[in-house]
């Protein structure tokens, strides 16, 4: 865990995703000995915002316009950057490639479509301005594996001997980045989920008294029905599961779920799962 308090240096070299995460905060390098929040200061960075981020977890109070930057910056560096130079390593290693299979161009395909969710999801978030958190990032991240899966399972050999190990290395690379970048998403969603949305719930739904925290009107504009939907959203269940428990029709379940989407403004099972807690609706 780092702190306001260590060497900017210290926490740049510490490791890949720090370097990558600091960099999308657009801070600047030629950082000297100056301490993480001297650096932050001097760049108009908030400094929990970005320790928030590094650690993982909320170290004070999250400045939400500083975490669109980073996760803007973030976007673009997946958008501009990572995703085509992994398709670019592809293309590359089948154009070295003797072969006379159809898989390489299917993989290719496969990765298209990928791409093309990835777009989606993060220009839906851009356009919304994490006014909600998309769905998809679980099935997202699925594909990527079935992706990975599929190249380390199926992609045919090279059947030219001489070419074998430039093709080999090639093909390992692109793997090795599509790896990385799986991580990396990861990453990028937990900090959405744990740390961006629980802000932006706060600051749109929760007041703090001498009491602690306690919840404004916003939870009340859910009705009886729709609260006991939620709850059961939260515990996994299907639509047809849900209308099953309720004794109502999954048609209504759906609508119910529109709704309740609709006045809170949160369409993700982790979004509604927070909002369930913090207004006492399930328990941990």
């Amino acid at each position: 865990m780092f702190s306001a308090s260590d060497k900017m240096y210290s926490l740049m070299a510490e490791s890949h995703k720090a370097l990558q995460i600091v960099s999308r905060f657009g801070l600047p390098l030629g950082v000297g000995d100056k301490t993480i929040d001297e650096v932050c200061r001097e760049n108009g960075i908030h400094t929990p915002t970005l320790l928030s981020v590094i650690n993982n977890h909320v170290d004070g109070e999250v400045d939400i316009p500083t975490l669109k930057v980073y996760l803007k910056n973030a976007h673009t560096y997946f958008l501009d950057y990572a995703l085509p130079r992994i398709r670019a390593e592809l293309i590359e290693a089948i154009s070295k490639q003797h072969t006379h299979s159809q898989i390489p161009l299917l993989i290719i395909r496969l990765y298209d479509e990928y791409t093309a969710e990835i777009r989606n999801h993060i220009e839906h978030e851009n356009a919304s301005e994490y006014s909600a958190h998309a769905a998809d990032d679980q099935h997202i991240a699925k594909k990527l594996n079935e992706l990975k899966d599929l190249v380390i399972r199926y992609y045919p050999a090279e059947a030219d001997s001489e070419n074998k190990q430039l093709f080999n290395g090639r093909l390992y690379a692109a793997l090795q980045d599509i790896v990385e970048l799986d991580q990396e998403l990861n990453l990028h969603c937990d900090i959405e989920d744990n740390i961006l949305l629980p802000a932006m719930m706060k600051a749109r739904s929760l007041e703090v008294t001498g009491d602690g925290l306690q919840v404004t009107g916003e939870s009340q504009a859910l009705s009886d029905r729709e609260k006991e939907v939620l709850v059961q959203v939260v515990k996994g269940l299907s639509n047809k599961e849900i209308a099953d428990v309720l004794c109502i029709s999954t048609h209504t379940v759906i609508s119910h779920r529109k709704n309740i989407a609709r006045k809170l403004n949160i369409h993700s099972s982790a979004g509604l799962t927070i909002y369930a807690i913090v207004n006492h609706l399930v328990e941990i």
